[in-house]
Formats: structure tokens, C-alpha cells, sequence
């Protein structure tokens, strides 16, 4: 392969993700359910590629290079550097009043049980139900539905990465599969939910559905509405700014894949690239901060960044997915999908009234939009419900990020717990943290037994 093949596949990749947004803009159903361009992009590629219009047409179909199956694993190293390099903000300054200290404490202890309640589930699935019925299948099946639902096709391509490191060549089609079901049950599931609270009366932001405003629907920013991507911290006369975030990203993914590749590789093999390139990243994102490297940075350019891989990530993993992998594990697949829906649909009602006091719907519903997918449902989800964040659950989220630890820790090393035969040690452990989470809830009077429809909203009654 040359550089020119990389040229043309994502020339290619371009032109169907523009296409997706044009779809996006003028097709009623993809803004109804607000399906991400890049999603429809990933399907057009898919049904245009090898295993669809290839085998009607006789071989006539998307020129793809060979290795196009290979860039989202390259794409999330790059995604993980990002998240390292932009760091975190404890809120320090912000003051924590008894309140703030109550709703943190819900919030945290919530997304860990969400987080660690579909490790669980998928994992005791894949070795009672699944293993009964496919004997032969990898003990490690059950954690890609738990990375694809909450983690999304980035980490499903990271934790499918780690499994063919280890011998699993599978994984990945597999796990970008969970992905997309997940993707489409938290806009689905989501836009339900939604009806049903505004039904009940839980919503405390909106009392009618309806409020969905163009450019959520179109994805078009209207010109009144139109923000700045970043700001210029490197003047033009030197270098691009954009150039300078691009710099820093990309020599920051290459180190970690290097220092992994040449280093620790050779003293501690099965160590995920992408959790080098983060850990590195964010020992640069402490430097950058003691010095005034962090100042000519904007964490808004670097998310564009992480954003723009992320949704050619996405692509790729939808259009290169193996349809005959696919209808080879139809029923792994089907059985770990039904207990994913147990998951979250289990984090609304009841789990969600009963771990958050105050806007504990609006709080809900964006933590059910990331665990079925990304951020960016959630945010879609949250907008809808509370336009203008009156709920405070976007400051609820930013001051627990100590789950992005965590996530890295599991997305790293259970896999290769589960191949070399540890799963009933992994389903144990994680059972019990969700258990422990909910007694810890109920200990430290962070659960609640008032009726979802008694709750107050922030900023409505006071």
C-alpha cells in the first residue's frame, strides 16, 4: 500500500460521509432520529462494498486499498491522545456546597454502576447462555457488547484491537456491530424515553416533545448560530494554528504507538496502544499546565480533532464490517444485545429515580445516551429535554471524570483476562462493584424513595 491508497480510500470515505450529511439535511426520518451523518455514510459504504453490491454486481463495487480495515484502530489511538492531552477540570474555584458535594456523589456513583453493570451482564451471558448454546465461542465475547454500547465504535475498535492482538482476528467486526446497535438504541430508545417523560411529567425543561429546533433536526448550524471552532493561539506568520493542535496531537498518538511498539512491548506484552498514547498524553497535559505551552493551547481545536477521527472511525468501522462474521455469531450477537437492552433501559427505571434527587430525568437520559454509544447522544438527548442545561447535568458530568480511569483500566486489561480463562474471576468482580456502588448509595443517603413525579428541578422552583 502507498500513500496514494490512503489518498483515495479516504477520498472515498469523504464523499459518502458528505453524502450522509445531505441525506441528514433534507430526509424527514435520519433528522427525526437524528442519525449521525457518519453512520449513514458507514451504511452507504457498507451496502456499496464487497459483501453487498460485490456479490450482486460480481465484483463491482467500492475500490477500497485492502487496509482500510486497519484505520480505525489507527483512528482511536488518535482519539485516546486527545482525551489524555486535554486533561481534566476538578471545578476547582467553583465553590462545593453541600448540594453540589450530593449531586456529584450521585452522579459518580451511577455511571460507575452503568458502566460496571453491563461488564457484568455481558460477561455472565457469554459464559452461562451464549457458551451453553456456541460452545466454542471466546470467553471475551460478552465485554464487546459492554464496549460497544457504552464505549461506542471507538473503544469497540480499541478493545477489538487488543482481542486480535491477542489471537481473536474476530473481535473487531464484532464489536463495531454491538457498537452500531448501540448507537441506534440510544437514539431510538432515547427519543422514547423522552416521550414517556414528557407524558409522566418528569421533564422539568420542556412540556412538549416538539421543541426540537432546525439545526438539531438538518445538522446545518443556521448563520445566526454560528460559532467559533477555536481561537488562533499561534500566529499564522509562524505556523497554523491548526497545524500546532495537529502537531501535538499526532506527535503525541506516534510516541505512545512507538514507545508501545519498541518499549513496552518487549517488557510487558498485550498493553493496548491507545492506552500508551493516553497515559503519555496526559503526563504532557500536567507539563503543558506547569508551564506556558498550555496557554497556546485550545481544548476546543483538539476536540475538532478527536471529533473528525471519530466520525471517520465510525465510518470505517460500519463499512468495513465482515457480514459473514455477522451471520456466523447471529446469535451470540442477538442474546448479548437483549441483555445490553437490560442495561440501560434498567439505568432509567428504576435505577435512575432512585440514585438522583434533583432533574434525575434530564440526568438520566444523557447518562443513557453515552452508555449506549457516545457523548455526543447524550449531549443530542439533553438538548431536547433541557435546552439550556438548567438541569446542570453537564457540570454534574464534568466534575466526575475519574471514570475515564477507570474505563482505560478495563478496556486495557480485561480482555486479556477473559482469553487466558479468568471470566468467572471478571464476572465476580464486577458484580460485586455494582453491588457495592448501590450499597454505598443507600449508605451515604444518595438513594432516593420519593416517587419519580415528587422530584424537583433546579433553576424552576427556587
Amino acid at each position: 500500500m502507498t500513500v496514494y491508497n490512503l489518498l483515495l480510500d479516504l477520498s472515498m470515505a469523504s464523499v459518502l460521509i458528505l453524502i450522509g450529511q445531505f441525506l441528514r439535511a433534507k430526509v424527514r426520518f435520519f433528522q427525526q432520529f437524528f442519525i449521525p451523518a457518519s453512520m449513514i455514510a458507514g451504511f452507504l459504504g457498507l451496502f456499496l462494498g464487497p459483501h453487498f453490491l460485490g456479490k450482486l454486481t460480481g465484483g463491482i463495487c467500492i475500490p477500497w486499498s485492502g487496509s482500510q480495515g486497519s484505520y480505525a484502530g489507527c483512528l482511536i489511538i488518535i482519539v485516546f491522545t486527545v482525551v489524555g492531552l486535554n486533561g481534566f477540570d476538578m471545578g476547582e474555584g467553583k465553590g462545593v456546597g453541600k448540594d453540589t458535594a450530593e449531586r456529584i456523589l450521585s452522579v459518580s456513583l451511577y455511571r460507575f454502576v452503568g458502566l460496571f453493570i453491563q461488564v457484568a451482564v455481558g460477561v455472565i451471558l457469554c459464559l452461562t447462555v451464549v457458551k451453553a448454546l456456541v460452545p466454542d465461542i471466546n470467553d471475551g465475547f460478552g465485554l464487546l457488547m459492554a464496549s460497544g454500547f457504552t464505549g461506542g465504535h471507538g473503544t469497540a475498535a480499541a478493545v477489538g484491537a487488543t482481542f486480535a492482538d491477542l489471537g481473536w482476528e474476530e473481535a473487531t467486526d464484532l464489536g463495531m456491530t454491538f457498537a452500531t446497535v448501540g448507537i441506534l438504541t440510544g437514539v431510538f430508545g432515547g427519543l422514547a424515553f423522552i416521550k414517556w417523560g414528557t407524558k409522566k411529567g418528569v421533564t422539568g425543561y420542556i412540556k412538549d416533545f416538539k421543541y426540537i429546533d432546525g439545526d438539531m433536526k438538518t445538522g446545518l448550524i443556521s448563520k445566526e448560530n454560528l460559532q467559533p471552532m477555536g481561537n488562533d493561539t499561534i500566529s499564522s506568520v509562524s505556523l497554523d494554528t491548526l497545524c500546532y493542535h495537529m502537531a501535538l496531537v499526532v506527535m503525541l498518538a506516534g510516541g505512545g504507538y512507538a514507545l508501545n511498539k519498541f518499549g513496552l512491548a518487549k517488557i510487558l506484552s498485550g498493553v493496548p496502544d491507545f492506552t500508551v498514547a493516553y497515559f503519555l498524553a496526559l503526563i504532557f497535559f500536567f507539563i503543558f499546565r506547569k508551564t506556558g505551552v498550555y496557554t497556546h493551547m485550545d481544548t476546543r481545536i483538539t476536540t475538532r480533532i478527536s471529533g473528525t477521527a471519530t466520525d471517520y472511525l465510525v465510518f470505517f468501522g460500519i463499512a468495513t464490517i465482515s457480514v459473514p462474521v455477522i451471520i456466523e455469531y447471529w446469535l451470540p450477537l442477538l442474546i448479548c444485545v437483549i441483555g445490553g437492552w437490560f442495561c440501560v433501559f434498567v439505568m432509567i427505571i428504576p435505577l435512575g429515580y432512585r440514585m438522583m434527587k434533583t432533574s434525575w430525568f434530564e440526568h438520566s437520559i444523557f447518562c443513557y445516551g453515552y452508555l449506549t454509544g457516545v457523548f455526543a447522544i447524550g449531549f443530542v438527548l439533553l438538548r431536547v429535554v433541557d435546552p439550556e442545561n438548567k438541569s446542570k447535568t453537564l457540570e454534574s458530568i464534568a466534575m466526575t471524570p475519574w471514570l475515564n480511569f477507570v474505563e482505560i483500566f478495563i478496556w486495557s486489561l480485561v480482555p486479556a483476562a477473559l482469553v487466558f480463562g479468568q471470566g468467572w474471576l471478571v464476572a465476580g468482580i464486577f458484580t460485586a462493584v455494582t453491588v457495592v456502588c448501590i450499597i454505598l448509595a443507600i449508605v451515604l443517603k444518595v438513594w432516593y424513595k420519593e416517587p419519580m413525579t415528587e422530584r424537583g428541578f433546579y433553576n424552576v422552583n427556587r
